[in-house]
């Protein structure tokens, strides 16, 4: 952050460090304001190393243009002593401190938001250091100085002072207590402050509004100001927008409960506004059903950011109070790294549905295929040993493969998922069903028709059954392995879409193929197996491979909007029919 643009002695200076043509009085009054009205400091080297400045983004800025004006700091302290400081106040928005000067005399510094120190001002000190009335018309002159600067999206601060007699000052005891007054001020100056937008955020606000989460600005600047940084961020589209799409804090603060609520989903920036206005924003969001995430970085965003369903403390300009209120601190302080976020979180959970999805359909499928064989002929195809090595591909390796999944940019175009969305989707259901009645089909068949099929009628009925059962346990396995790479992309077409990437992915299919093939061949008497040719083990592969077409083809069958409880809960008897009842919730922003 920068001064671009300063307005010193009731004049437009032509840059910002140009006060040539100030009086003295005039500039030892601004350079007094801006080293003792500050809560950050300047660190001069002796050896003549580059200046370190130290404060918060505006501090810095501020001091850094008291440089350029050759502001000596320490020196400039030395001229005078605090008396009394009344500190940055984000409701009245603005900063003062009393210092005395040459033993008598008490000048009373003010600093901070520009239309509302200018509010306070009855005078104005011209070049040469005399001071006037602000007339109506002198001050328009400076309400459209401000607005000239809030448009090029420039954040604007006044300064001002006021003499004070030293009988009004208190004594120490009295003065903790002590409010400094701030009227009858004389403007001093007023300075606009370029905080260019950090690269890639227009871009990480453009991704977010694709992936369905709505950015919001809630800012203590004011309103013009607000509205070019939205529109520089992309946050704001229209720059006609007017209420309550770009609204104002105490307006939003005197409505009443319902009308906050009503107007909460319109709203894309808050101006002028205080934490307690983004607190209540907060909670008329929630109030609506949405999942509202919340950055901030100071002690008064607290109460907000643990409001939150989602609280984003900043790691480096964050306060200790503001980290330990939210859930997750961005260290660099970049709203992109808030997009790095949304793309984990629904990195993780869309692994969570793959992999559910995955283990669902073998355990349906190895469940109905025993127990339909051990009812009809009390014999299962799949013995405890091989339901181990089934359920650690499932379970273990499975795991591995599919919730190690990276993240990618299709996770961005979804919408977001409700609250009372349910984790196993119809989608998923639809795609379970598919690939469980095919294994079932396929394997009980086998099971039944085994010896015919595989042509194995000429040998023994004892070699037939363990070559028919290691076949339907071989095909099984494989089935598994095949449909791995389907749930890799439940809601996509192209299942093979970054396979190549995942590392991980592509080493766990290739162990257990491995590891199949080591237990069919060499380890039949740990699992009840023996040896099959090769014919039968390109039938099994053929099997598997069917998977892959089916799951493709059935992507193309719709499925309805309505949760599957639902038609569940219809069917019972004595539940209600839910149609009509309170619908779903919003998406979440």
């Amino acid at each position: 952050m920068t001064v671009v643009r300063s307005v010193v002695g009731g004049i437009k200076l032509k840059s910002p460090a140009d006060i040539e043509n100030l009086s003295p009085v005039v500039s030892s009054l601004i350079l007094e304001g801006i080293a003792q009205n500050s809560s950050g400091s300047v660190f001069e080297p002796e050896d003549g190393s580059p200046i370190e400045i130290t404060g918060s983004p505006t501090e810095k800025a501020i001091l850094s243009w008291g440089v350029e004006l050759h502001m000596k700091f320490a020196e400039e302290k030395s001229k005078s002593s605090i008396i009394h400081v009344s500190p940055f106040n984000s409701e009245k928005k603005r900063a003062g401190v009393a210092v005395i000067v040459d033993d008598s005399d008490i000048h009373v510094h003010w600093k901070g938001a520009a239309e509302i120190v200018l509010a306070l001002c009855t005078n104005w000190l011209d070049v040469n250091g005399i001071s006037h009335e602000m007339t109506p018309d002198k001050a328009n002159q400076f309400k459209k100085y401000i607005e000239e600067m809030a448009e090029e999206s420039l954040r604007c601060v006044a300064f001002a002072y006021r003499n004070l007699d030293l009988n009004y000052v208190p004594n120490e005891e009295e003065r903790i207590n002590w409010e400094l007054p701030d009227n009858e001020l004389a403007l001093i100056g007023i300075v606009g402050m370029k905080d260019p937008c950090r690269p890639g955020v227009r871009n990480a606000v453009e991704l977010c509004k694709n992936a369905g989460v709505k950015v919001r600005m809630v800012t203590g600047d004011n309103l013009q100001t607000a509205r070019a940084i939205a529109l520089e961020c992309g946050i704001l589209t229209d720059s006609q927008a007017s209420q309550p799409v770009i609204i104002e804090g105490k307006v939003f603060r005197a409505y009443s409960d319902a009308e906050r609520e009503a107007v909460a989903d319109q709203i894309s920036v808050m101006g002028r506004s205080s934490p307690s206005d983004k607190l209540l924003l907060v909670k008329a969001l929630k109030k609506k059903g949405n999942v509202v995430a919340v950055t901030g970085d100071g002690t008064n965003d607290a109460p907000a950011l643990h409001e939150a369903d989602i609280g984003l403390a900043m790691g480096i300009q964050g306060t200790e109070v503001a980290k330990e209120s939210s859930d997750i601190i961005i260290l660099d302080d970049n709203f992109a790294s808030v997009v790095k976020v949304v793309r984990w979180g629904r990195s993780v959970y869309a692994n969570i549905q793959k992999f559910i999805q995955f283990q669902l359909t073998v355990n349906v499928a190895a469940l109905i295929i025993n127990v339909v064989a051990a009812i009809s002929s009390g014999n299962v195809p799949l013995n405890a040993v091989q339901l181990l090595w089934v359920n650690l591909i499932m379970d273990t390796l499975g795991a591995l493969a599919l919730a190690t999944e990276p993240p990618t940019d299709q996770l961005m175009k979804r919408p977001p998922v409700g609250r009372k969305e349910p984790l196993v989707t119809n989608i998923m259901w639809r795609n379970l069903f598919i690939q469980a009645v095919f294994q079932v089909t396929v394997l009980l068949t086998l099971n039944f028709r085994g010896r015919d099929l595989l042509h194995l009628t000429q040998d023994t009925l004892d070699h037939a059954n363990k070559v028919k059962n290691t076949f339907i346990f071989n095909t099984f396995v494989l089935c598994q392995v095949f449909n791995e790479f389907n749930s890799r992309k439940p809601y996509e077409l192209n299942i093979f879409d970054g396979v190549s990437r995942n590392h991980l992915f592509l080493a766990v299919v290739s162990i257990t193929v491995v590891l199949q093939v080591i237990i069919i061949e060499f380890l039949g008497k740990f699992t009840s197996t023996v040896r099959l040719s090769w014919k039968l083990w390109l039938v099994s592969v053929g099997i598997g491979f069917v998977s892959w077409p089916l799951a493709f083809a059935g992507k193309f069958i719709p499925v309805p909007r309505t949760e599957l409880k639902t038609y569940i809960s219809r069917c019972l008897p004595g539940k209600k029919d839910n149609e009509g009842s309170t619908p779903p919730p919003p998406p979440p922003v």
